[in-house]
C-alpha cells in the first residue's frame, strides 16, 4: 500500500483542469498538459450528447403539446440555434488571442473551465457570480437526473405490472426506495477520480440516450398510425383561463430551455482535445454535429409524441404511460434512461468534486485526509483509496438524492433549472466574454445586436422561471 501526497494530488488536479477550479493554467507544464489531451471529434461529440440528450427529451412532448403545433416545434429550433451560436462564442475563448498574454506566459495559453474564462475576460466578480450559477446548475442536473432515473426505474416495475395484470390495475410504488438505490450507485461511481477518466462512461451513456430517444420516436410514430391520425392543435392543451394556459406556456418554455444548453461544460470538454487541428475547431465541429443530432431527436420525440397522444400527452414520454405495449421495449427504453443518467449525472458532479478537493488540498497540505493511498485487494486490481474524496463525495450524493426526495416534480423542476441557467450561463457569460475576446466597441452596431439578443433571451428565462415556479408551488401544495 503506497501513499500520493496532497501536493501531487493537487497537481493532479491542477493537470486535469476542471471546470470550477480557480488554478492558474499556466502553472501546468505545458509538454505533460499536452500529454493529458486525447480526445477528439468522436470522444467531444460523446461528451456533449451525454450532457445534452438527458431528462430533457422527455418533457419535449409535454412541452410542444402545451404550445401547439406551430409555437411547439418553431421554439425548440430556436433555442438549438440559440444554443449552438452561445457556444460558438464559447469555442473561441478558449485560447485567448491577446499578444500580452502570450508573452506572460511564454506560450499560447489555453482556459479550461467557464469560471477562470470569465475571470480572464470580465474580472473576479463576475467570475464569482458565474460560480454561482455554475454550482447551482451542476447540482440542479444531479437533482433532476436523480428524479428522472427514479421514475424510470419505477416504469419499468408498472409496466411488467401492468402487463400481467391488466393496464386498470393498482400498480403504485413509492419511488424513494428507488431513489436511494440510484444515490446508492452514484456513491460507487462518483469515485472514479476525474473527468479524463470518464471517456468510456460518456460513450455508453450516449449510445444509451440514442437508443431511448429511438425508441420513444418509434412508439409514438407506432401510435400515430394506429390512430391514423395526428393528434393535438394549432393552439395546443386547452386551459381553464388564460391565466393557467400562461403558466404552462412559460413552463414548457422553461424544459425546452433545461433540454439544450451545455455551456458549463463547453470548455472543459474541449480542454481534453488533442491539437492539432486547433481545439476551438475540433469542438464547433462536434458542437454543431450534437446540436443536429439532439435536435432531430427532439423535434422528432416532441411531434410524434403530441401527435399520438394530443392533449393527453404525458409529462414524460416514456414514464407516464401513454405507451403500455410491447412492455418490453418499454422497459428496454427505461432501462437504457438509467443507464444514461448514471452517466450524466458523474459528468456533472465530477467539476463540483474537482472544485472542492482541489481547496481541501490547498488549505490542508498535510491532512492525512488528502493522501491518496493505494489499495490492493485479493482478486481485484490496485486502485487508490482517497479518504476525503470518499468522505466529500459520499456526503454530496446523498445531498443531492435527499433534495430529489423532497422535490420529485419532474417538469416542474426541470422547467426551474431550464430558466434559471439558460441566460445566465448559456447566453450572458459567453455574449459578455466573446464582446470583450474580439473587441467590440460600445454601441457599435454588432455589440447592439448581441445585447438585444442577450436581453431577449432574459425575457424568456424570466417568464420560464415564473411558469416553473407556479408550477413546483401548486404541485406540492396538491
Amino acid at each position: 500500500m503506497g501513499i500520493t501526497t496532497a501536493s501531487e494530488a493537487q497537481e493532479e488536479h491542477q493537470e486535469t483542469a476542471c471546470l470550477l477550479t480557480n488554478s492558474d493554467s499556466s502553472d501546468v507544464d505545458s509538454s505533460r498538459e499536452l500529454s493529458k489531451r486525447t480526445g477528439t471529434l468522436w470522444t467531444a461529440t460523446a461528451h456533449i450528447i451525454t450532457g445534452v440528450i438527458g431528462a430533457g427529451v422527455l418533457s419535449l412532448a409535454w412541452s410542444t403539446a402545451q404550445l401547439g403545433w406551430i409555437a411547439g416545434p418553431l421554439s425548440i429550433i430556436i433555442f438549438a440555434l440559440i444554443t449552438l451560436l452561445s457556444t460558438l462564442f464559447l469555442c473561441d475563448c478558449y485560447t485567448p488571442t491577446s499578444p500580452d498574454a502570450d508573452a506572460e506566459f511564454g506560450r499560447p495559453i489555453r482556459i479550461p473551465s467557464l469560471t477562470e474564462a470569465v475571470k480572464f475576460y470580465l474580472g473576479e466578480k463576475r467570475r464569482r457570480i458565474c460560480v454561482l450559477f455554475a454550482v447551482e446548475s451542476l447540482c440542479g442536473s444531479g437533482i433532476a437526473y436523480t428524479i428522472t432515473a427514479t421514475e424510470s426505474v419505477s416504469a419499468i416495475q408498472k409496466s411488467n405490472c401492468y402487463h400481467r395484470e391488466g393496464h386498470h390495475a393498482n400498480c403504485g410504488h413509492d419511488n424513494s426506495t428507488f431513489m436511494l438505490m440510484f444515490g446508492a450507485v452514484q456513491i460507487v461511481m462518483s469515485q472514479i477520480p476525474n473527468f479524463h477518466n470518464m471517456t468510456w462512461l460518456s460513450v455508453i451513456a450516449a449510445v444509451m440516450s440514442s437508443c431511448y430517444a429511438f425508441i420513444g420516436l418509434a412508439l409514438g410514430l407506432a401510435k400515430v398510425i394506429e390512430n391514423g391520425k395526428f393528434l393535438g392543435s394549432i393552439s395546443g392543451v386547452p386551459a381553464d383561463s388564460l391565466a393557467e394556459k400562461l403558466w404552462s406556456v412559460f413552463q414548457a418554455l422553461g424544459d425546452i430551455a433545461f433540454a439544450y444548453p451545455y455551456s458549463v461544460i463547453v470548455l472543459e470538454i474541449q480542454d481534453t482535445l488533442k491539437s492539432p487541428p486547433p481545439e476551438s475547431q475540433t469542438m464547433k465541429r462536434a458542437s454543431t454535429a450534437s446540436i443536429i443530432i439532439t435536435t432531430f431527436f427532439y423535434l422528432s420525440c416532441g411531434c410524434f409524441g403530441y401527435a399520438a397522444f394530443g392533449d393527453k400527452t404525458p409529462g414524460n414520454l416514456l414514464t407516464g404511460f401513454g405507451f403500455y405495449e410491447p412492455y418490453w421495449l418499454v422497459d428496454f427504453a427505461n432501462a437504457c434512461i438509467i443507464l444514461h443518467l448514471v452517466g450524466g449525472f458523474q459528468v456533472y458532479s465530477q467539476p463540483i468534486f474537482a472544485l472542492v478537493e482541489k481547496w481541501f488540498n490547498t488549505k490542508f497540505p498535510d491532512s492525512a485526509s488528502a493522501n491518496n493511498l493505494d489499495v490492493k485487494l485479493p482478486f481485484l486490481p490496485a486502485f487508490q483509496l482517497n479518504i476525503f474524496r470518499l468522505w466529500f463525495r459520499t456526503v454530496y450524493v446523498a445531498s443531492v438524492t435527499g433534495i430529489a426526495m423532497l422535490f420529485p416534480y419532474f417538469n416542474q423542476v426541470l422547467g426551474l433549472l431550464g430558466a434559471l441557467n439558460f441566460w445566465s450561463l448559456g447566453i450572458y457569460f459567453p455574449v459578455e466574454m466573446y464582446i470583450v475576446r474580439r473587441n467590440i466597441g460600445a454601441w457599435t452596431r454588432k455589440w447592439i445586436v448581441l445585447e438585444v439578443f442577450s436581453c431577449l433571451c432574459l425575457v424568456i428565462s424570466i417568464v420560464g422561471l415564473i411558469g416553473s415556479v407556479q408550477g413546483l408551488i401548486s404541485a406540492k401544495l396538491s
